[in-house]
């Protein structure tokens, strides 16, 4: 394979969307990271517009100049405190979005409902360097958007890192993440996470914050590491998809998760009915690996997977893998619970921990999040 055919997310930034299902579900590549060029005519289509705000504490941001701003980190900086609402008409929005942990409550909604028409995207790298000269971002100061504060809900979003290996094949900071979240009830609904190498960031501010997030019907795709962090996180009716390695030869192309869960948390990365598809050759990825930080050596990942379809793009003989050999998968919380598919088939029990029916009664939507209940609001 020759670095030539790397898929680009930046050649579809103003293609119009495929002919797949609103999540990228049926597509056969990697998900078009763009939106469909025409500006709408009504860009907030029920949410109101800035003549009839929805409440007083609604922002409306569009590229085409019809909103309060046509940046989103704009319409951040002037949504101080608690409780606002950015409402987002269809564009593409190339920049770099941080929150910070003082704007809780906040909501973001891609107006149209379609997370492809919506997209927040840029293209730093673990190993671009700072403006200052002082070094490189790193993987953190990579991420398209970052999202400090609690109570942060999304719904119908794309998020998207899409910088690319080939055109840097020199450098050794390829993590490239679309979004990092670290706040506690964080819920993400219908949206996508685009990228390759470290896409969603699902982790917490410190150590001692069991951030709780929740994704919904969301769709990520990547290679390496693409969802990962230590943060206490249920994904529900969720898509992940695994992509070609142009860059390489042999397996494995990667791992789909790298959860860093804090010794001390009972509740690490959940999986609930979901599915993992793959456009590599069959057996090229594993399930996931354990990430320990140097940061945090008493770290113990934790991720369950249960009645999960998994893909023939799964590793079935070993679906799991060491990170560090000091830090060996098999004394880290890894579990799986009636998944299905070609890439669950138990052919070294062994490589395969079971939850028991019992065991698996505490591996639940509920058991994790306690008494915020996401999957029960309209917001």
């Amino acid at each position: 394979m020759h670095r030539s055919a790397a898929p680009s997310r930046r050649g579809f930034l103003l293609a119009t969307a495929g002919a797949g299902a609103a999540l990228g579900l049926a597509a056969a590549g990697p998900a078009a990271a763009g939106t469909r060029p025409r500006p709408h005519p009504r860009p907030f289509g029920r949410y109101g517009s800035p003549a009839a705000r929805h409440t007083p504490k609604s922002l409306y941001v569009d590229p085409h100049g019809r909103g309060d701003f046509t940046s989103v980190q704009a319409a951040v900086d002037a949504a101080e405190g608690d409780g606002w609402t950015l409402v987002l008409a269809p564009g593409t929005y190339r920049e770099t979005v941080s929150v910070d942990a003082d704007r809780t409550g906040a909501t973001w909604i891609g107006a149209s409902g379609d997370p492809r028409d919506t997209v927040i995207v840029y293209d730093n790298a673990a190993g671009t360097p700072k403006p200052d000269g002082s070094g490189t971002l790193g993987t953190s100061g990579s991420a398209t958007t970052t999202v400090r504060a609690d109570g942060f809900t999304a719904r119908g979003i794309t998020f998207a890192n899409d910088w690319l290996r080939a055109d840097r094949p020199d450098w050794t900071g390829t993590q490239a993440v679309a979004i990092k979240v670290m706040g506690d009830r964080s819920a993400f609904h219908d949206c996508r996470f685009l990228g390759h190498q470290d896409t969603l960031y699902a982790d917490t501010r410190d150590l001692g914050l069991f951030a709780r997030q929740y994704y919904a019907r969301c769709y990520v795709e990547g290679d390496v590491d693409f969802v990962f962090g230590r943060a206490s996180a249920v994904y529900e009716d969720c898509h992940f998809r695994t992509l070609i390695r142009p860059d390489l030869d042999a397996a494995p192309y990667g791992f789909v998760f790298a959860p860093s869960t804090a010794g001390a948390n009972p509740r690490g990365y959940l999986v609930v009915r979901g599915r993992v598809s793959s456009e590599a050759p069959d057996g090229y990825y594993k399930l996931a690996r354990p990430w320990v930080p140097s940061s945090d050596t008493t770290a113990r990942p934790m991720l369950t997977v249960r009645e999960t379809q998994l893909g023939a793009g799964i590793d079935a003989v070993a679906p799991y893998a060491n990170m560090r050999d000091d830090h060996p998968w098999q004394d880290q919380r890894f579990r799986e619970y009636r998944n299905t598919g070609p890439g669950a088939a138990t052919t070294v029990p062994e490589n395969r921990p079971q939850l028991t029916r019992a065991e698996a009664a505490a591996h639940t939507r509920q058991a994790y999040l306690g008494d915020w209940r996401p999957y029960e609001r309209r917001r």
